[in-house]
């Protein structure tokens, strides 16, 4: 049977905010991603649950194949098969659903790459590549010194960097090279494969960050530094001769920086074969690329207005100038039946429409083509409502019907290759709906029925209760009482790995140099003790006098002879001067009670 391969990357937990303490106005973070495994758990776990039995010789097959050599389920490379891809890659394979869990190590060099440098690469030198590694690397020092990460012109509250972020964004590229090359020898029986568990694999998930539909040649932007799908791309065009592309963004904002790599690719193809159409020798064909959106034009990077971005995310255009763009706007409704009965099928279907329009175009039904989804949660019914200020929203029921319909077009037109690479959604119940739904809907279910009220808000709540993260990061060790929760919470330990990965080291605050002003001694008759302020705490002192310190909660004067914070610094030598009789009393607090709750 067709199989979908998961593929997951650890090294993507290392891109972590490290500019300041305070990261709770940061939504693009490392715990996303556990988010997104429970959803996938969940979903695998309800398509055990209704599939039917396995025989019992592939039953004895499998558990041979795939047993851990340990019993500790939280170790994550036991818990997987020790299957190898690629290299250290490991997959495991479960037998009773069409569905492979890759635990990726892939990775690649930024400056030495055909595929990046196709996307991001300049002719000369490779100048925003190198700029971005020098900023990772240095990105540690700036922060102590109190400076921004980020240099100056770009923007300071949507992108940040850590010395992990080089390896999260060239383990995602990586990644996302490796799915193409799986899905691609996959598709084909006769292919070879270095695992057997990918061998008929047709599509692929890839839970992968930082993400990318908003970064373009060298303007990197909305969290995104490389664009990770059309990286992917123009792998498959250099490595696999894929020579048509299908793009669909699902994203609630606009891709702005991927719409601008396929109209650059686009330009540069149709450039070319207009020169062979006038006498230039034919060589080999560039690439062509359909680019789609379903977004929320009131949304980043739309919202502040600007004419050209506007007029970007608005774009459809099929054929003229060799582009093919299509962009859709998502719309209010006020009920699941509008949605279902109006919306989808009236409105946003129009984006595959216009993807078949486009083989139809340029040649039919060939095996040069493969499919991507920029696939993010974030246009969820379930995001942040600061996220999703406009009311422009998909019941999550959207994920599942978008992914059949992708997988259904990809079956007709490329072979059943299809590849979708996570982007937004940033409310861990978002992501974890619209994971669960996505992969369902990616998934060849075969006879397996599957129940929209599997992520209804009272299945989604137990979920997360089940889940819930204990000390360690792992999830809570209480069996939960349905199976499929249970068996969530199993499969969820094997795959994650967020609780292996040691927090980020913060910045120390830096000790104050402040001192006290000096102080005249007061005018009245006599003062007190005027003994230099020592430098060790009240606490220190008292403890090396062998005295019991207390903290009172009224504060009192200090009496003759004391040492206290109240004590004054003298403008002389630092010499003692007797206490007078008398010193100057704090005035006395009176706090005023209501009458008891009971009265």
């Amino acid at each position: 049977m067709p199989r979908t391969a998961i593929f997951l990357q650890k090294a993507c937990l290392q891109h972590r905010y490290i500019r300041t303490r305070d990261t709770s106005h940061i939504v693009e973070r490392p715990e996303r991603l556990r988010a997104v495994n429970v959803g996938l758990a969940a979903a695998v776990a309800r398509l055990e649950e209704t599939a039917p039995p396995r025989s019992s010789a592939a039953s004895t097959a499998t558990d041979a194949a795939s047993a851990p050599k340990t019993e500790d389920a939280d170790e994550l490379t036991e818990a997987l098969g020790k299957l190898q891809l690629s290299g250290s890659s490991q997959a495991r394979t479960l037998d009773r659903v069409s569905v492979t869990f890759v635990h990726s190590d892939a990775s690649l060099d930024l400056l030495d790459h055909p595929a990046v440098k196709f996307v991001h690469g300049d002719i000369e030198r490779d100048v925003y590549l190198e700029n971005l590694k020098a900023w990772a690397k240095d990105s540690q020092d700036k922060v102590n010194k109190g400076e921004s990460e980020i240099p100056e012109g770009y923007a300071q509250g949507d992108l940040y960097l850590s010395p992990g972020s080089l390896d999260a964004i060239q383990g995602a590229l990586g990644t996302v090279c490796e799915a193409v090359d799986a899905v691609i020898s996959g598709s084909s029986q006769s292919a070879p494969s270095s695992v057997e568990a990918l061998r008929y694999a047709k599509q692929a998930f890839v839970a992968i960050r930082p993400p990318g539909h908003h970064c373009g040649e060298d303007t990197p932007s909305g969290f995104c530094f490389v664009n990770n799908v059309a990286v992917g791309a123009a792998h498959a065009h250099l490595k696999h001769g894929i020579n048509r592309i299908v793009i669909f963004d699902i994203d609630l904002h606009h891709g702005n920086g991927t719409q601008a790599i396929a109209w650059g690719i686009n330009e540069e193809s149709y450039r070319k074969q207009l020169e062979i159409e006038h006498g230039a020798p034919a060589g080999k064909p560039g690439p062509q690329v359909f680019y789609g959106s379903i977004h929320d034009i009131l949304s980043y990077p739309c919202e502040d207005g600007k004419a050209e971005l506007i007029q970007a995310a608005s774009v459809s255009i099929h054929g003229p100038h060799g582009q093919h763009i299509e962009n859709i706007h998502l719309k209010p409704y006020v009920s699941e039946e509008e949605f279902w009965e109006k919306l989808y099928p009236g409105h946003y279907q129009r984006l595959l429409d216009k993807a078949r329009d486009f083989i139809e175009n340029t040649g039919g039904v060939k095996d040069d083509t493969l499919v991507f989804i920029s696939c993010g949660f974030d246009a969820s019914e379930h995001e942040y409502p600061s996220m999703s200020r406009h009311q422009r929203k998909v019941p999550t029921g959207f994920y599942h019907r978008f992914a059949q319909d992708a997988r259904a077009f990809a079956e007709k037109y490329a072979q059943g290759r299809l590849i979708s690479v996570l982007e937004g959604g940033y409310s861990d119940r978002a992501l974890t709906s619209g994971a669960m739904a996505h992969l369902l809907g990616l998934v060849d279910t075969g006879d397996i029925g599957v129940d929209h009220e599997w992520w209804n808000v009272a299945n989604l709540t137990a979920l997360e209760a089940a889940t819930k993260k204990r000390r360690g990061g792992r999830p809570s060790q209480t069996v939960p009482p349905e199976p499929w929760l249970a068996r969530t919470v199993e499969l969820f330990a094997s795959i994650d790995s967020s609780h292996t990965v040691t927090a980020a080291s913060r910045t120390p605050i830096p000790p104050s140099s402040r001192t006290l002003r000096e102080r005249k001694p007061p005018s009245s008759a006599g003062t007190a003790s005027t003994k230099p302020r020592s430098s060790k705490s009240p606490e220190q002192d008292d403890a090396k006098a062998g005295k019991r310190t207390t903290q009172s909660k009224t504060p009192t004067a200090p009496t003759s002879g004391s040492e206290s914070d109240l004590t004054d610094v003298t403008s002389g030598a630092g010499s003692e001067k007797e206490s007078a009789s008398s010193t100057k009393k704090l005035p006395r607090v009176i706090l005023k009670l209501g009458p008891a709750p009971n009265a």
